[in-house]
């Protein structure tokens, strides 16, 4: 088990670096988007990486389950992997560096208290897909892809001011590590803990 999760984070390195780079060369041209902008396009990517997130980590623990499917299992599963982990990396981490380094704008967004009708339904639903149509291949692109996109709009919302170039810096580290490290956790670990097979892996 511990091989398949250090070669899947090794994949997922490059371009989950890729797309931090090109996340704080966006931030750069937009740090000057209105809060309200940043806001409404963060509340298009947050959910749609709840709902990739779901689909992928319910569908891994499909896929490394033996036998008959415990439903309730399940849906604890893809939401926690996603709802829980996305909030991680979409909220926590970057509200973390927004914190450090002292943007005037910051403040967290929990996806699922604030727009709790819109967040938590996309939960289910990609819990739903994955349990008659498991699938992790695009998703789990789509959904890294996603993630950072929305760590970048929740950091965006929090700037408020041109930075230099130590603090992009440091953000660049805020946004691999809030997509590369809880993605695979979702993704790959947390719904393997539920299998008892693990040495199979």
């Amino acid at each position: 088990m511990y091989n398949h999760i250090i070669n899947e984070m090794k994949k997922h390195f490059p371009f989950t670096a890729i797309g931090a780079v090109i996340g704080i060369v966006f931030m750069y041209f937009s740090y000057t988007l209105s809060y309200k902008t940043a806001y409404n396009i963060f509340y298009i990517l947050h959910p749609l990486h709840v709902l990739l997130s779901a689909l992928v980590t319910a569908s891994m623990y499909e896929f490394y389950k033996k036998g008959k499917i415990n439903l309730l299992l399940l849906l604890f599963v893809g939401y926690v992997g996603s709802v829980g982990i996305a909030t991680l990396s979409d909220s926590l981490i970057p509200y973390f560096g927004e914190i450090l380094l002292d943007m005037p704008n910051r403040k967290i967004h929990l996806g699922f208290i604030e727009k709790w009708w819109l967040v938590n339904p996309l939960a289910l639903i990609g819990i739903a897909i994955a349990y008659f149509k498991p699938s992790t291949k695009f998703p789990h692109m789509g959904h890294v892809l996603v993630s950072t996109w929305a760590s970048v709009f929740h950091i965006i919302m929090a700037i408020g001011k041109p930075i230099g170039f130590l603090q992009y810096a440091m953000l660049f580290t805020f946004l691999f590590l809030a997509v590369w490290v809880p993605c695979c956790m979702s993704d790959i670990v947390f719904p393997l803990l539920f299998v008892k097979d693990k040495h199979k892996l």
